[in-house]
């Protein structure tokens, strides 16, 4: 689970506006950090399903984000998934 503090830095860092806490930006850059840790925690932990399921679940959610961003802003499609260092 992403501390309190972390996902605050990691709204600042990607925010489009001073109040933006739930553009495509922010809300895939959130899933990635979750998605680092739960990987994280699957490859300690091998037969852990429910989490396997969980972080293909999650990975689906910030496609179908970052699909969304790329119909209405492809300049900051390309910019987020740069920063991110996500495949197209």
């Amino acid at each position: 689970m992403i501390s309190t503090a972390k996902k605050a830095d990691l709204i600042k860092q990607h925010q489009t506006s001073k109040t933006d806490t739930g553009s495509p930006q922010v809300q895939a850059t959130i899933m990635t950090a979750r998605i680092s840790e739960i990987t994280e925690h699957l490859k300690a932990n091998k037969h852990d399903n429910m989490a396997r399921r969980g972080l293909l679940q999650l990975v689906g959610k910030r496609r179908r984000a970052l699909q969304y961003l790329a119909s209405k802003d492809p300049q900051g499609y390309l910019d987020i998934i740069a920063k991110l260092g996500i495949r197209r």
